[in-house]
């Protein structure tokens, strides 16, 4: 019987030029293979680089790659892994600042937060709604997502316009 499959996305957000091919050696011994990486500039961070890679692996591959790249001084990216049977998806996101998060992930690649995590959340809050709030906000991810939305954002080639730059 064949070993099962699954498939994902990694994003690398930005990094600097000097990280590339550390990034991609990281990535070949995730997968097993060498990889090359489609690098073009990021202009969010001036100067650094982004890439995107479909690779496809046996779950948990999606793990592997985000253990090889934490920890890398200013490379921010973005792990995902679908489900496959059995095993569910993930999703591992990476900036400089806040280190690593991970969360499972539902067939749509929604986060699914654990029963036993929203338990946690509220016995923390007490009744305190804005505890609560920053636990569940914590729980999702909210602090990774809101520092990798404007390197998402300039990941589709067109400029970003900066409201405090203009002018």
């Amino acid at each position: 019987m064949a070993a099962p499959h699954t498939q994902g996305v990694l994003y690398v957000h930005s990094a600097p030029r000097a990280l590339c091919q550390h990034v991609e050696w990281g990535l070949g011994r995730a997968l097993g293979e060498p990889a090359s990486l489609p690098w073009i500039p990021q202009p969010v961070i001036p100067g650094s680089v982004r890439a995107e890679f479909t690779w496809t692996g046996t779950p948990g591959t999606g793990a592997a790659i985000a253990s090889q790249l934490r920890g890398w001084e200013h490379l921010r990216f973005e792990v995902s892994e679908d489900p496959s049977p059995g095993v569910d998806g993930g999703r591992w996101l990476h900036t400089p600042g806040l280190g690593i998060f991970y969360a499972q992930t539902d067939m749509s690649g929604n986060v699914v937060v654990p029963e036993e995590r929203v338990r946690y959340a509220m016995e923390i809050a007490s009744g305190n709604a804005t505890e609560l709030h920053r636990e569940l906000a914590l729980a999702l991810g909210h602090a990774w997502d809101e520092e990798l939305e404007p390197f998402r954002a300039a990941g589709d080639e067109s400029p970003v316009v900066w409201m405090h730059r203009v002018g």
